[in-house]
């Protein structure tokens, strides 16, 4: 008796072994998924050049624009609504928030260290860019890991 009891106690630790793996693999597949589309957000938003400044000689992005941009791009592919919500059906559960969307000008001194010791973040431009920083939740498919929340962070030059 005491065999099968060992045995279930056996299969219920495999059980959550095998949860715990799974989960782990589905949480790197979201970091993964929400790193390229910050990425593709900060480059988005970093090719918005500002065409005013830019008959006057001077290589610069447009602000406005390259926030509408990046917001855009964070929104289609993260699968969010106009409020950074996710869309019924969707993977992801809680709002991404943005927390940093800087553009560095060409009124800074390049090559320019962009420093954030909020994020524990630091990146060289080398010309015009855009730092972006979102914060996402990992919704969790088993109890097993703790909660899980990431900032991730990403860069974009403008490309002339």
């Amino acid at each position: 008796m005491y065999k099968l009891i060992a045995f279930m106690l056996l299969i219920g630790f495999i059980m959550l072994l095998q949860a715990l793996q799974a989960d782990e693999e589905v949480a790197l597949q979201a970091l993964f998924q929400g790193k390229h589309a910050i990425n593709r957000a900060a480059h988005a938003a970093a090719q918005q050049i500002d065409k005013q400044k830019l008959k006057e000689g001077t290589v610069s992005i447009d602000p406005v624009a390259a926030a509408a941009a990046a917001r855009l791009y964070l929104q289609r592919n993260l699968r969010l609504d106009a409020a950074n919500e996710p869309l019924p059906g969707t993977f992801w559960r809680t709002r991404a928030e943005v927390l940093e969307l800087e553009v560095i000008n060409e009124d800074r001194t390049f090559p320019y260290t962009y420093l954030n010791s909020d994020y524990q973040y630091s990146v060289t431009l080398h010309k015009p860019g855009v730092v972006m920083i979102v914060r996402l939740v990992y919704p969790r498919t088993y109890t097993v890991l703790g909660p899980i929340t990431w900032e991730i962070k990403g860069t974009a030059e403008l490309v002339y």
